[in-house]
């Protein structure tokens, strides 16, 4: 499970696939071409021509490239031709992008129509609207086509009963044979038009996909006098594949729903003061823009005036608002449920946290999962395998089986209608993409299918101390006077030093005592030891036990009170006056409070987890214990955690790193799968792991392993599911009977039933840790994400 063969995950230009599988558009980041406007615009932008400013890719639409199999043809025409630099498909929008020199063009197309494709050249002065309408037909065009799809498939079944009726009750006269046959064509030809379009130029390619099966199994069957059933089969497949495609849309809309998440326009302040509606793409980053209680966040931004609780969830997964003030991120997609914002704009339209969300999960499409992977190879030996079984049927049954000539080639066109893998094809990148929607649900970036069906084998995941099992900030957690004297009066002196300094431990003592502050005279930073100044007339120091200790005003009770925070994994500092201590404050990173019930999930799920921190090692264990993680490695450096990441892979197996993305960088690398914590916002952390955690909670890490169980379950069943089907199937076929009604029902019941089974897991959401699936998982079952 190395990531260091993380490159076989990209799509394989020369891989077959025998049927239209409805499998995401594969994509890469640097491939996404879409228009400037609303929603999708948004996400990403014409990507410029390098040394061209202001062109972009030329796109085309093809009217026949809606599967990848034919994308994959596509690919490969276009291969020998030099200069092109990348091309990008939209199989739903049936569009392609070229990204080339001009010269270049007419040789990529000329090949194109060698394939057999015809491509046409979409303007590039298009209106928003025409673009929009290009890029996402399901939006306009494709609603009156599904539309337009209901109507003429419901009379294309009329149709097709009326034959059957016709066949078994009209006289047996050849006015009426005719009656049926006409009949039967036109529902053949309402329901199977597109298929046989498809199928004749598959055909002409060389190509068996589904609709070059049926055409071929349809006409046979008409031909050799199965007209009814001819016509039915045809009118019920056109239907099925219009419920299948549907399902496979609420998959893939699961994700495309993020597109919509961020508003078209934007309140921005202009320089006269006036409050203009402005569309996202035209604001500036700098400008200042006012979001009012209810609505959504048009932009990434710092707040510069006001305070309100926004609801995250859309990009982080939280479940709680958080509040916002002056100095706090928003981020586009979200909504500030109360109270009025004003912020400065830090990202443009196409660089928005969300926008970089969208770019990556569409990147994470395209890569294949190492089953689906096994399942395209599977494929494109099974159908000409099936192919050639049917002819033998045809040919050998009457010898063989002492069946007549039309009985055996009935035989070897249901052969045929079984043949397609369609089911075990589509089971895989549905159930992957359902598994990715789910994630990113829940505010889990997964960055590939890949990574989401390894995440299951992790054996240990390392944690990175700082910002990811703790909260990263020093906390004052307990602070106490020493000898005699007015508390109150104590903590006032201490405070008065502490506000003075930057140190992190003193900035963390002066924030959690607020109150008044006495001035403090002559102020002296101390590097490596503390700050000292003139407070009331007495000279006072403010430092660590080593400063203290050197001055001599450390005696045996100090000195037990001071070990004893410090075996805790404190930090403690001392006031002291020229003669003794007068107060002592432990400042310590405190744990985030979802650390214990993840490390609990972990442990639930069989995954070891291990801690690592440059502090020390009492400090490390400290923060451990609370934490409920019994290995803690403290005193590490960058390249040490390196070496513990590659002992921990040997010791354990599959191993996993998470940490911040930025000083872990080089055990991420290592990990076999990298965890970036935080990553709403932060760019390192979102290009520097697989998976992305956009908040801080460290409960989904347990919960993508959870996941990837369940999502490696139903990839599983499905194959078998489809699989069996087809087995049983083309046995009656062979040695009983089975007629073609059975065998489109077993095709296409068997590609809804995968289908409908990979949807599950769009319900993959949870509450408090990895909910009820951890329990059966730590029996040695699979987990299941409710």
């Amino acid at each position: 499970m190395s990531r260091k063969s993380s490159s076989n995950d990209k799509p394989d230009p020369t891989s077959q696939q025998t049927c239209c599988d409805h499998s995401p558009p594969e994509i890469s980041a640097a491939d996404v071409v879409r228009p400037p406007g609303s929603g999708a615009a948004r996400a990403a932008s014409v990507t410029p021509v390098a040394g061209v400013p202001g062109t972009g890719p030329a796109r085309f639409r093809i009217d026949t490239m809606d599967c990848t199999a034919e994308e994959a043809e596509i690919r490969r025409a276009l291969e020998p031709i030099s200069g092109i630099r990348s091309l990008s498909f939209q199989l739903r929008a049936r569009t392609l992008g070229i990204d080339a020199p001009a010269e270049v063009l007419p040789a990529a197309l000329a090949a194109i129509r060698k394939a057999g494709f015809s491509p046409e050249a979409i303007q590039a002065d298009a209106t928003v609207e025409e673009q929009t309408r290009e890029d996402h037909p399901d939006v306009h065009d494709h609603e009156h086509e599904v539309g337009g799809g209901i109507w003429r498939l419901a009379l294309a079944l009329a149709m097709a009963v009326a034959a059957e009726a016709l066949s078994y009750f009209a006289p047996e006269t050849q006015l009426w044979k005719f009656a049926g046959m006409a009949v039967a064509a036109v529902a053949i030809w309402l329901a199977g038009l597109d298929v046989y379009k498809k199928g004749v130029a598959a055909l002409m390619r060389g190509k068996l996909n589904i609709n070059a099966l049926m055409s071929v199994a349809v006409t046979g069957a008409f031909f050799i006098g199965q007209w009814p059933e001819a016509a039915m089969v045809m009118a019920l497949y056109g239907i099925a594949e219009l419920i299948e495609a549907r399902a496979v849309d609420r998959a893939r809309n699961a994700i495309k729903g993020l597109l919509d998440l961020a508003p078209d326009q934007a309140l921005v302040q202009q320089t006269g003061g006036q409050w203009v509606a402005t569309p996202v793409q035209a604001v500036a980053v700098g400008a200042t823009v006012r979001v009012g209680p209810g609505q959504r966040v048009p932009l990434d931004g710092v707040v510069t005036r006001g305070n309100g609780a926004v609801n995250q969830a859309p990009v982080t997964g939280e479940s709680i608002p958080v509040d916002k003030t002056v100095g706090d991120p928003v981020y586009a997609g979200t909504i500030n449920e109360t109270g009025e914002l004003e912020f400065r704009v830090t990202a443009g339209a196409t660089n928005t946290t969300l926008a970089r969300i969208i770019a990556a999960v569409e990147k994470a499409q395209g890569t294949r999962a190492p089953t689906q992977r096994f399942v395209d190879r599977f494929a494109a030996i099974y159908t000409p395998a099936v192919f050639l079984i049917a002819l033998a049927v045809a040919i050998g049954a009457p010898f063989l089986m002492g069946l007549t000539w039309l009985e055996a080639l009935y035989k070897a066109l249901v052969l045929l209608v079984i043949a397609c893998p369609c089911a075990l094809v589509i089971s895989t990148p549905v159930t992957v993409v359902s598994g990715l929607a789910a994630a990113a649900r829940r505010g889990i970036l997964i960055k590939g299918g890949t990574y989401l069906e390894s995440a299951r084998l992790l054996k240990a995941v390392a944690f990175d101390k700082t910002g990811t099992v703790t909260e990263g900030k020093p906390k004052l957690v307990d602070w106490m006077p020493w000898g005699t004297g007015n508390p109150a009066q104590t903590q006032l002196l201490a405070v008065s030093l502490a506000a003075r300094s930057d140190h992190p431990v003193s900035g963390a003592i002066a924030a959690a005592l607020p109150g008044d502050r006495l001035q403090v005279q002559d102020f002296t930073a101390l590097p490596g030891r503390g700050v000292e100044g003139t407070v009331e007339q007495q000279r006072l120091f403010l430092g660590n036990h080593r400063a203290v200790h050197e001055r001599g005003l450390c005696g045996p009770e100090v000195e037990a009170v001071l070990q004893a925070h410090e075996h805790q994994g404190r930090t403690v500092t001392l006031l002291a006056n020229a003669t003794r201590v007068l107060a002592i404050f432990a400042v310590a990173d405190t744990i985030r409070p979802t650390s214990e019930q993840a490390i609990r999930d972990l442990k639930a799920l069989g995954v070891t987890p291990v801690m690592l921190t440059g502090d020390n090692n009492a400090t490390a264990r400290a923060i451990a214990a609370q934490a409920g993680i019994t290995d803690a490695r403290g005193e590490l450096l960058p390249e040490a955690k390196l070496e513990v990441i590659k002992q921990m892979q040997q010791r354990y197996g599959a191993t996993g790193m998470a940490g911040d993305g930025i000083n872990d960088a080089p055990a991420l690398a290592q990990a076999d799968l990298g965890f970036a914590m935080g990553g709403a916002g932060t760019d390192t952390a979102m290009e520097s792991a697989d998976i992305v955690i956009m908040n801080d909670d460290l409960r989904r890490v347990a919960e993508v392993v959870a996941l990837s169980k369940s999502t490696h379950s139903v990839l599983w069943q499905n194959i078998v599911l489809a699989l069996g089907i087809k087995a049983v199937f083309l046995v009656l076929a062979v040695f009983a009977s089975a007629t073609m009604w059975m065998a489109v029902f077993a095709d296409m019941g068997a590609s809804l039933l995968v289908v409908a089974n990979g949807l599950r897991l769009l319900r993959a959401t949870t509450g408090e840790g990895v909910c009820k699936a951890v329990a059966p998982a730590a029996a040695g079952g699979h987990a299941h994400v409710h």
